[in-house]
């Protein structure tokens, strides 16, 4: 891989977007690497948690690459929002949770990828915001629809139409960061949240998160129903039974993942 840089510790996998001389701006390369990556890892049993943090000390993400973008006619701006379209969507299908890990500036394209995760923690330096039509465009990987979901309609339209940023604190009153830290505990911070994931059942948690993403767009009573039929089935598992046999022996769960 030229522009990420992988790692997996203890089954916690980190993804770092490594362009920090362009503030790790997303391009085609970069948009194909991770794809490709984080493919690999959901089907990888050794990885637990998926964690996405940006190289250097100044952005997760600062956007889109201007400069591949400038050339680029509708035909090309269509792939472009296609691209990173498709791997927002895939790292909500990912039975991995994803935590986003934002140092410094997430805009544009870097916070409709943030957005994309299970969920994000921030630097306190941290500035987020879609200030695409303060370039004559607008998002295009999903950050309208994503965000709307999110924190509802008005704010959206707001963030979105006046291009303005958020300091972390105001993106977690705003609901769209879980967590703020100084900027030199973050990573630690995210790692202390992923370790507790990884020790506990994969298969629960993979089955927890499908419940969530994909019962969000279901009535109550079918979202309800949705979520008993993946109830159930997991008490044929090795891991349930594991799990609540260490409960009864006040032991630590052995989880398999199966």
């Amino acid at each position: 891989m030229k522009f990420i840089l992988l790692e997996v510790t203890d089954g916690i996998g980190v993804l770092t977007i490594n362009r920090p001389e362009s503030l790790n701006a997303l391009n085609s390369d970069v948009l194909a690497e991770m794809e490709i990556a984080l493919h690999d890892w959901d089907r990888d049993d050794a990885v637990k948690v998926v964690v996405i943090a940006g190289a250097g000390g100044k952005a997760f993400v600062a956007g889109g690459d201007i400069k591949a973008m400038l050339p680029m006619d509708a035909r090309d701006a269509l792939a472009f929002s296609r691209m990173g379209q498709r791997l927002v969507l895939s790292i909500g299908e990912m039975k991995k949770p994803v935590i986003a890990a934002v140092n410094g500036y997430a805009l544009g394209g870097g916070l409709e990828l943030a957005l994309a995760c299970d969920f994000i923690y921030a630097a306190e330096n941290a500035k987020l915001g879609l200030p695409e039509t303060t370039l004559g465009t607008m998002p295009g990987f999903g950050g309208t629809q994503t965000l709307s979901r999110l924190i509802g309609p008005n704010r959206a339209k707001e963030l979105i139409f006046t291009g303005k940023s958020l300091t972390a604190q105001q993106a977690k009153a705003w609901g769209i960061v879980n967590e703020v830290y100084p900027a030199d505990e973050l990573l630690p911070k995210v790692m202390e949240t992923a370790r507790l994931i990884a020790c506990n059942g994969p298969v629960a948690v993979a089955t927890a998160k499908d419940a969530i993403v994909n019962g969000a767009g279901l009535t109550r009573e079918d979202s309800l129903r949705y979520e008993s039929a993946l109830f159930a089935p997991l008490f044929a598992t090795e891991d349930l039974k594991a799990g609540m046999q260490a409960f009864t022996e006040k032991r630590k769960a052995n989880f398999k993942g199966r």
